[in-house]
């Protein structure tokens, strides 16, 4: 069983969402960076790392400003992979997912990119702009090496669509909770939104599918049911805000972690 498999079978059994987080990698140094991951690991389930991009296509502006940090900072791909192969060395490690654009990928080639994920730890894959079924080929690459490639759900996404996406995903499903980019107000009720995420448990129960987009210290209690939640924009701005106000970061970003984690067990 995966790695990612083992988080949601524990939390299942602790009744439980899993907590997943998002940051973007190098933000706000590569050590910065690190240090966040092996402080908040203590309190979250599944980490989401994510690949600083200048042009991104569903980040909204606090995760644009974390991207500009680590790009202004000169964080590569190499650097990404130096920070996961550290943070998997920690003992408090977790399982990583990194997130990003397919172009990156290209530019290594997708085998020796999923072998250097292999390497460092990698245990999944959300790649925003390679979608089902043109991405097929890639997810099946991914799991030839035991990497689970997470395959994205949408509001829009018709039935049949969805029933095909679930059928060839791998250990998760991340389903997008509203027509927006990140970190903007939840615009549907928790209660639309758990309306849709069973209609995609309905298609396959075995299959864990996480709620992303809108998540905060508001609305994670609310949305609890699910099989995980992710938080990624709240983190990115309270970095922002520490850098601001001269604070460590580290400190105040897993403070909103521990926060989150009692509001869902």
């Amino acid at each position: 069983m995966s790695l990612i498999n083992l988080v949601f079978k524990k939390t299942k059994d602790e009744k439980r969402p899993a907590l997943l987080t998002y940051t973007v990698a190098g933000d706000s140094s590569k050590k910065k960076s690190l240090d966040i991951l092996r402080s908040i690991a203590n309190y979250v389930d599944i980490c989401e790392i994510g690949f600083p991009h200048n042009t991104p296509i569903a980040d909204g502006g606090q995760i644009q400003s974390s991207a500009y940090r680590a790009l202004k900072n000169g964080i590569k791909i190499k650097d990404i992979f130096s920070i996961v192969k550290d943070f998997k060395k920690s003992k408090q490690a977790k399982p990583v997912i990194l997130m990003g654009y397919y172009n990156m990928i290209y530019q290594y080639g997708d085998n020796n990119f999923i072998n250097i994920c292999k390497k460092v730890g990698v245990d999944g894959l959300i790649v925003v702009d390679l979608p089902y079924p043109e991405n097929k080929n890639f997810a099946k690459k991914c799991k030839k090496k035991d990497i689970s490639f997470i395959q994205l759900i949408s509001p829009t996404t018709s039935p049949i669509r969805m029933k095909r996406i679930i059928k060839d995903s791998h250990d998760m499903v991340y389903y997008i909770s509203m027509l927006s980019t990140t970190g903007g107000k939840l615009k549907v009720s928790p209660k639309k939104i758990l309306e849709r995420y069973n209609k995609i448990k309905s298609l396959n129960k075995n299959k864990n599918v996480v709620i992303g987009f809108g998540i905060t210290e508001k609305t994670i209690a609310s949305l609890r049911k699910a099989d995980g939640l992710v938080v990624g924009s709240a983190l990115c701005k309270e970095i922002s805000k520490s850098i601001e106000k001269r604070q460590n970061p580290v400190t105040n970003v897993t403070n909103i972690v521990k926060r989150l984690r009692n509001k869902i067990i």
